[in-house]
This record gives C-alpha cells, structure tokens and sequence, in this order.
C-alpha cells in the first residue's frame, strides 16, 4: 500500500479532491475520521492498494499535518487558481521543504481560473526553495479552461463535466506556447540528469519515457515540485493526477526522514483519537516486517489491531498497511516505534506552540477531579494541545492553536467524557515592586501561658532594578540579634513575598536587617521569622507599590509580503517593533521580533491572524517586568 497527505489552504477543495481520487474506479473507500476534522480513505486504483490523509486547512489544523506527512510517501498541495491566494499557501509549502517528502502541486478549480496558470506558480514559487515546474498548459476557449496539454507526452486532453477526458489534436494556436512550456519543463529537469542535458544541448529530441524516468527520478528526490491541473468537483485532471501518483511516487521502502539507530524502525505513529467506550487508538502505518497484535512495539506488547473501519481484527499488519491499535495505551502518536523504542518525529512534523490560553473550569463540582484525567488523555491523542496549570490559582490551563482548536476540545470533553466546562483568559501574572526605600522597626511579643515570643528587628527595605529579584543582608554588631536567628528572619522576610498590598507577589527589592533585639527564654526561629514577616509588610504598605506588568519578547514567523503590515500592528497594542529579517531556512519568509505587554497576547493573536490571512504563528517568552502607571498603596 502507498500512502499520500492532501493539504492545502482552506476551501481549496481537499476533500473533493480525496473523494475524486478514491472514486476514480467506481469502489467505496474506506473512511477513518480522527479527532473529527482529519480523514483517511483507503481504496484501489488498477489492482493496487492506496491511503490518502485529508487534512482540513487552517492553522487550527496544521498540527495535524506533520504526524500525516510523516506516514506518506507523497504530499499533493492543492491551491486555488489564484496569484493573491498563493500566501494561503506559504504555511503548507515550508512544511514540505523541511520534510523533503516528494510532493505534487494539483491547481484545483481549474474551471474557475481567471489569472494565468503560470503566474499562480510563479506566486506561489515565491515560498519554495525547490522549482516548480507546470506539467501542463491549459487549453483555453473563449477564456475558459476547456482542457490540458501533456509536456511531457505532448497529448491534449479536452475536459467533460463528470466524465473522464478525452484526447484531441493539440490546437494551433496554443502550438508556440506548448513549445516553450515544454522546453522550460526539459531545461528544469535536465538540471538534474546529464543524459537528458546532452540531449538538449545537442538538439535531440528526448524520448518520452526517458523524460518520464528523470521526472520521477526528480520527483522522488524532491529535486523538483511538479504542478498539474484540473477540478476535482467537475472531475477534470483527477485520472492525471492518480496515474502520476502511481507511477512515481515511491513504495514505503523509501519513507523518507526515518530516524537511524541502533533498533530499526517498524512502524510509524501518525494520528490518534479517543473513542468513547474503546479509550485511545493510535494509526499505525508499518514500515517493516514485525508489527502484530501481541508483539512488541514501543516497549510494549500492542494490544489488539483492527482495520480503520474499527471493527476487523487483523493478526499482523504488511508493510505500508495501516491499521489502529486497540488497548496500547503505551504508543504515543506522532512517534517512530521499533520494538522497544518510541522516538518524536523531526521538528517540522511538530506543532507549533499555542496561540491562545485558557484556564480550564467544570461547570459541576462533581467533575474536578475527571477533568484533569480527561485533559491528561487528550493532551495524549492531540499533537496541537498543551495542559498546565496558572501559577496563581493552580486551575488547569489548556493551550490550543486557534479557536477552532479550542472548541474541538470542549466539544470532546463533553462528547468523549461526559464533561461539560467554562473557559476563561488566563489572568495576566502582574508582580509589585516597592516604591521608595524605607526603614522599619517591629517587635514581636506574645504571652499566653509558658513559653513566649519575643523578637524584635529593624529592617531596611529598598527597591531594586528591574529583574534583580530578591536579596538579603545584615549589618547588625555586638549579638543584637543572635547569629542563628537572622536565617528566620530572611525566611519571614521572604515570606511577606508572596502578596503585596495590591495582592501580588513582591519583587525586585532589598532587605537589609539592622538592628534588634532577643530574649534569652522566649525568643525563637518562630518569633523570628513573624517578626521579619510582619515587619516586612508594613513596609510595603506604608512605602507603597508599583505594580509591574510583565513584557514578552515575539517571535512571530510570517511570510516576507506580510512583515510590514505587523509594523503598525504593535503600533496600537503598545508594543515596540525590536525588527525582522529573512528567516535563514525558509524561503519567503521573515522572522518578526517586538516587545509586547503580556496581557496584550490574546488581543494581538486575534490581530495577527487577521493581518497575516491566518498564515504566520508566534512564540513568546518573558523578556522582564515594568511599571505601570498607578502606585499601589501609598499611606497618607
């Protein structure tokens, strides 16, 4: 069986396409739905067997494409017929120049198509290290696309509505044009076979298998990105596109990016789910001989395999087969498994970090203590999520790629666990500085029956640069303060941290403890640390507070013909702009640094996805604190 991923900007018509292809011979295909948005079909095409993931687009949904390239032998990237579209597609094309999976670009809607072919490559070229090189022309008629011509057979093929093309003479006046695409096409592949090179030079006319050789050859390599036409709805183009699938993708011998060790690689971990009543199933795609129910893979014995129609047994799974493993909860997805090993796929099959956060609450009292474990399992199953919990209040906090992303998980914490939740914003960690340096004197004096407290300190509590922390010192002469005390006092001292008079934790200030004085009989650590504590909070609140506001350094990966449109983005956010360049790896692309607010993220995940057309993502880290505004607590 060979398998191939379908992606590509939404409303490109991927799932048409899918359905076009599996249908090509008239069978039903198979169906797995996983997490609800992702498909796979298996069917198949002139006697052999075949998979296609389906991968709903959007950036919600782009973490689902690493784990599915990674158990294909092929990408088709399916894109409207469209130049101003060809930045949807940035996101797709940089995934698949890191995987260096052999990939096709299908022009779907090719009915529909109002720009030039060739000027809908050349945009989308833009984004692509490797050529991409059009294997066909188009045939127009009074300014319709009727039908394509074959560069490389030279055939034309005039389309029909629903039924399958049929060859005609290549007209003459799309003679000349046919001649230069041809001749472009030739150029580009004989870049990478000295055979066809000579040929050309010498002005030979190549044959036309040898020319198909080099382009499979080329394709494989991923040397070169082929590009055909057609329109999966009206089902022109689609017999084209399968033949060349079958003709030159490789067999899953070749998988590409598989990692080398000391135990083989027999399988590949691409997609999970929960389902209610079976718990979580993994797809496994074998790569080798040595995947069976009860064998061990990934450290463990599996459990039971089925077909992906979720209900046939199998005993062992064949090379490039796919099937879900049952009651092997040790198999993580997106990994490749040997049989006592579990390795994470490369970086670019991984998801990108979350775009949006929020604290996770159970509308009933009675599901507390599930929604952790049922966050636990989809943090499992799901390569976009993220689960921890908020420093403050400890609730859980789920990070998720999108709403979209956000919603498919509380829609399945009620269908697959039987829990409904609330979702909130994640409250901004503001921290309180003191204002002014100041020094105070407090005793601690308790009598109640048998042994007292006494402790008596004077401190000096200053503030601190920015980002200095906490420090303490002493300065006090003659055993005012015995030796072994002063680590009480510094613990109280630290103690009177965790909240300042504006209820936040208190940072950035010094300590110093001068002076005090002790008794013999009622003085202890306890005393001791109360005293430091106490003294150290009417400190603060008698100097006042600044509260600090925390400040994210982003990095914001966006295509190049958007950067400067982020500029002016930051502009009202009260951010600062720190600048972008070209990203060294990824053609077309830019990496965008500035300095934001923290509670200005969501706001500003919001407005990057409508400045960028959903195409770029972020990443922020905590650069340092600052002040605000208002003083917080100042005594009269």
């Amino acid at each position: 069986m060979r398998a191939f991923t379908v992606i590509g900007p939404s409303q490109s018509g991927k799932s048409s396409l899918v359905d076009a292809l599996a249908g090509l011979e008239g069978g039903r295909p198979t169906t797995l739905a996983l997490m609800g948005e992702a498909r796979l079909s298996t069917f198949d095409f002139m006697g052999e067997p075949w998979a296609a993931f389906d991968i709903p687009g959007g950036l919600d949904n782009l973490a689902m494409v690493g784990p599915a390239l990674a158990a294909s032998d092929a990408a088709v990237l399916c894109i409207p017929p469209e130049t101003d579209a060809a930045v949807l597609s940035a996101p797709y094309l940089r995934i698949l120049e890191d995987s260096g999976i052999p990939t096709f670009v299908f022009v779907n809607r090719i009915d529909a198509a109002t720009d030039r072919i060739s000027e809908v490559i050349s945009a989308h070229q833009h984004y692509c290290g490797h050529g991409i090189v059009l294997r066909q022309v188009p045939i127009r008629e009074g300014g319709q696309i009727v039908g394509a011509v074959d560069l490389i057979s030279e055939r034309a093929w005039e389309y029909h509505d629903g039924a399958r093309s049929t060859l005609i003479e290549l007209p003459k006046d799309l003679a000349q044009r046919e001649q230069q695409a041809r001749a472009d096409l030739l150029e580009s592949l004989a870049d990478f076979d000295d055979a066809l090179l000579e040929q050309i030079i010498e002005d030979h006319q190549p044959v036309t298998d040898e020319v198909y050789g080099v382009a499979t050859r080329a394709l494989q390599h991923h040397d070169l990105v082929p590009a055909l036409l057609g329109s999966a709805s009206h089902g022109n183009g689609i017999l084209r596109l399968m033949k060349s699938l079958r003709h030159e993708v490789p067999k899953v011998e070749a998988l590409h990016n598989l990692p080398q060790g000391a135990e083989p690689i027999l399988a590949v971990a691409s997609l999970a789910d929960n389902v209610k009543h079976v718990g979580k199933t993994v797809l496994l795609r074998a790569v080798a001989e040595g995947v069976a129910s009860g064998a061990h893979l990934g450290g463990k014995s599996v459990g039971a395999l089925t077909e992906i129609d979720g209900r046939t047994q199998i005993k062992s799974l064949a090379p490039g087969a796919f099937a879900l493993s049952v009651k092997s909860d040790h198999l993580p997805p997106a990994a490749y498994l040997g049989a006592e090993t579990a390795a994470p796929l490369p970086e670019w099959a991984r998801a990108h970090p979350p775009s949006i956060r929020r604290i996770v609450e159970p509308v009933h009292e009675r599901d507390e203590n599930k929604l952790s474990t049922a966050l636990g399992k989809l943090a499992e199953i799901d390569p976009g999520l993220t689960v921890g919990q908020d420093e403050t209040t400890g609730q859980p906090v789920v990070g998720v790629q999108g709403p979209l992303h956000l919603r498919r998980i509380v829609d399945k914490l009620h269908e697959g666990f039987g829990i409904e939740v609330d979702c909130a914003p994640v409250p901004t960690a503001l921290r309180e500085t003191i204002r002014k340096r100041i020094e105070k004197h407090h005793r601690h004096r308790k009598q109640s029956g048998g042994a007292g407290q006494f402790a008596d300190v004077v401190i000096e509590v200053a503030p601190q640069s920015l980002d200095r922390g906490f420090s303490f010192s002493d300065t006090v002469k003659g055993g005012a303060v015995p030796r072994n005390y002063i680590p009480s006092v510094e613990a109280g001292a630290r103690d009177a941290l965790a909240a300042g008079p504006a209820g936040y934790p208190v940072v950035d200030l010094a300590v110093v403890l001068k002076d005090g004085k002790s008794h013999s009989v009622d003085s202890s650590d306890f005393a001791f640390r109360t005293a430091g504590k106490n003294a150290v909070k009417e400190a603060l609140e008698e100097a006042g507070t600044h509260v600090l506001q925390p400040i994210v350094q982003v990095r914001i990966d966006v295509p190049s013909s958007l950067s400067g449109g982020l500029v002016p983005l930051f502009s009202g956010l009260k951010g600062q702009v720190l600048g972008f360049e070209a990203h060294p790896d990824a053609t077309g692309w830019d990496v965008f640094r500035a300095l934001l607010p923290m509670a200005s993220e969501e706001e500003f995940a919001r407005a990057l996805g409508s400045a960028t057309r959903g195409t770029a993502w972020f990443s922020t880290e905590l650069d340092h604190y600052e002040k605000t505004d208002a003083p917080v607590g100042v005594s009269a």
